[in-house]
């Protein structure tokens, strides 16, 4: 007796001419945990809209559990029991937890008065299936993003789901919280349901999957035992490269007088407390901790947009008080945040009014209008010197790749011409190529004298390139790390050590 769940044989889609799927086959076993990974553009997400039957396949059939399927619809695959969890959840924020695990059901049974007690009650059972105790009270938009991706799981698993795949679920939960999610997902494998993880974190694939699919140019590269695999082979079969590894090196800068940026006991309650650390020209200071600890907060201050308590912020020897993004942009301060979508990009605005939003005032004629020919130039000189891969800078940015939006974040804030830029998480839910190109672009920024702190969790990006890196956890500033004298395996059992005292690893 087979033990496929789910078989998808020979499947190809195009758009336009662009073959998104080519001949794509793989397979998903009962009560297994299998990871699918690729690169941005590598047909992850048109495979699984295809499985869920969103979009319909040119050629190929889909069968789960031993049915064959060359039109699958949406409907057929959820009465089959396959459930994704898409990155953003699909929950109703100003719902209850038990409004939310319950819907599905009040919606089936077609009834005219509820009985709320009913309604609760279910979602305290679904939810004891997986051994999870929350408020079934609460309104999902004040949960924890760890909570609110478990009653996406219990949801879903109200709908007699066998295989549920799950879209980056981990990008804004801490260590713990992760912990926790694996221990449901291995939960549900002993329950004989499914689960397809789909990341960009290659650790955390290799941590919790028994099978990894790679897809490559829409193409199935090939589907392996996870024993056969470390992340340098994943790495490769993923770009069909080796990627080489550097280590940012400082070396200083002989004309400097002293610190770019000195922060000195900064505190704000509630936020951090305490923080004192040294930027010099050309040197890329890393911050990482567990989320939580107060590096975002502490960056936003910077920035002029969560004002400290007490402390000292000095720039070039001078003391300065930062109350608005406009005041730190005109001191030379710049700041990508972390999501780019919601805080860094006009997402229907195009290209290349997103480089340009940054700076219009210096784009305007005698007439105040503004001035095309300058436009123009502005947005082709950062558009080149960041490498962005477009067909068309007037199209709009978000057609584009991961990489290429955070290039275009990047460039927005580089036209201020900054003398420190602050990156939070730099590469978040970018694939393993673009990282490396955006490493590089960072080093280069460096090299011109730019004074640059990357906020991280991932101990490989503040390793290779940070020539110093400071910990963080719940506030405070932990101990400050030299590369240099440390390895990556050191570094990461240095913040895993002082996560574990606070009781959140």
């Amino acid at each position: 007796m087979s033990n496929e769940f789910l078989k998808v044989e020979n499947v190809s889609k195009s758009y336009v001419g662009v073959k998104a799927l080519d001949h794509v086959s793989m397979t998903v076993e009962k009560g297994k945990v299998h990871c699918l990974v690729g690169e941005n553009g590598s047909g992850k997400s048109t495979l699984i809209k295809a499985i869920a039957g969103v979009i319909p396949i040119d050629d190929g059939e889909i069968i789960i559990n031993g049915k064959p399927y060359t039109h699958l619809r949406a409907i057929d695959s959820i009465r089959e029991g396959i459930q994704v969890i898409y990155q953003d959840l699909s929950l109703f924020p100003n719902l209850t937890i038990a409004e939310n695990i319950s819907l599905n059901q009040m919606v089936e049974r077609r009834k005219k008065l509820l009985k709320w007690s009913e309604v609760r009650s279910f979602a305290l059972s679904e939810l004891d299936k997986i051994g999870i105790s929350l408020s079934v009270d609460d309104l999902v938009e004040d949960l924890s993003m760890a909570n609110r991706q478990i009653v996406a799981i219990v949801r879903a698993l109200t709908q007699g789901t066998r295989l549920i795949f799950m879209d980056e679920p981990t990008t804004a939960l801490t260590k713990k919280e992760i912990d926790s999610l694996f221990s449901i997902i291995m939960d549900l494998k002993e329950q004989g349901i499914s689960t397809v993880f789909v990341s960009h974190k290659l650790s955390e694939v290799l941590e919790i999957a028994e099978k990894i699919a790679v897809l490559r140019d829409g193409k199935i590269v090939g589907e392996f035992d996870t024993a056969e695999l470390d992340t340098d082979k994943l790495v490769y079969h993923m770009t069909g490269k080796k990627i080489e590894h550097t280590t940012f090196e400082y070396k200083g800068r002989e004309e400097e007088a002293g610190p770019l940026l000195e922060v000195k006991n900064l505190t704000k309650r509630g936020n951090y407390e305490d923080i004192s650390f040294e930027l010099h020209e050309g040197e890329i200071m890393g911050i990482t901790g567990l989320l939580g600890s107060g590096r975002t907060e502490l960056a936003l201050s910077l920035f002029g947009l969560n004002s400290p308590d007490s402390g000292k912020i000095n720039i070039n020897g001078k003391r300065v008080h930062i109350n608005s993004p406009r005041e730190a942009v005109r001191l030379g301060i710049s700041y990508v945040p972390e999501d780019r979508h919601h805080q860094g990009l006009f997402l229907d605005q195009s290209i290349g009014n997103n480089i340009i939003v940054t700076v219009l005032r210096r784009l305007l004629n005698r007439l105040s209008f503004i001035s095309e020919l300058k436009k123009t130039a502005f947005i082709d000189k950062y558009a080149r010197e960041l490498r962005i891969k477009t067909p068309s800078l007037g199209a709009p940015v978000d057609s584009l790749s991961g990489g290429n939006q955070q290039r275009v974040v990047i460039a927005k804030w580089l036209a201020t011409d900054p003398k420190i830029l602050i990156l939070d998480g730099p590469t978040v839910g970018i694939d393993i190529a673009s990282k490396g190109e955006i490493h590089n672009m960072i080093t280069d920024l460096a090299g011109k004298g730019i004074g640059i702190i990357i906020i991280s969790d991932e101990i490989p990006e503040v390793f290779h390139n940070c020539n110093r890196v400071m910990i963080m956890r719940d506030g405070k500033k932990i101990v400050e790390v030299d590369p240099k004298s440390t390895s990556e395996e050191e570094l990461y059992e240095t913040v895993k050590k002082k996560a574990a005292a606070a009781g959140r690893y």
